[in-house]
């Protein structure tokens, strides 16, 4: 029988307990909507996203039971932990899609790896004011474009510049 329905969210309890909201267990979740409903930038950086996150939950797991882990998986552990923090939104708080691609762009591309975590929302606030402000000619760009296609590398040094003069 094929299923008539777009998709399932699921949401799992422990998750809302630890202060992760929306608390969508992306393992188990599915959409067919997501991609027809985003624009280029977003299906660019979060490609990969659903399956590092519920890769992550299991190293989380795993690594619970205190098994060594090698250098890979530590760093797999580090990134993870950084963007379950950058995907939690506040309540009455929602975030445009440039923000959201932004964000998530400088998640999966390392800039958050070496933060506390308790510096990730702090960090990712003043980004995303820097790119409204002195870098509102390339964050244009990417609203024009609704790509990073051609625009990664201008982005990357931009958020490496910033985050080399950012105080937390």
């Amino acid at each position: 029988m094929i299923s008539i329905t777009d998709g399932q969210i699921y949401l799992q309890p422990e998750l809302f307990a630890s202060g992760v909201r929306p608390a969508v267990n992306v393992g188990i979740s599915v959409s067919r909507v997501g991609g027809n409903a985003q624009i280029k930038a977003m299906k660019e950086v979060s490609g990969s996203l659903r399956l590092d996150l519920a890769a992550f939950r299991e190293l989380e797991a795993f690594a619970q039971l205190g098994t060594e882990l090698d250098k890979s998986s530590q760093q797999q552990l580090e990134r993870g932990s950084r963007m379950v923090e950058l995907l939690k939104q506040g309540q009455y708080r929602p975030f445009n899609v440039i923000d959201q691609s932004l964000s998530i762009f400088a998640g999966t591309k390392g800039i958050l790896d070496d933060l506390p975590i308790a510096s990730v929302h702090a960090f990712e606030e003043a980004m995303l004011e820097h790119f409204k402000t002195s870098q509102s000619d390339l964050r244009d760009k990417l609203v024009e474009s609704k790509s990073f296609k051609g625009l990664e590398d201008d982005f990357m040094t931009a958020m490496k510049e910033f985050k080399a003069g950012w105080q937390a």
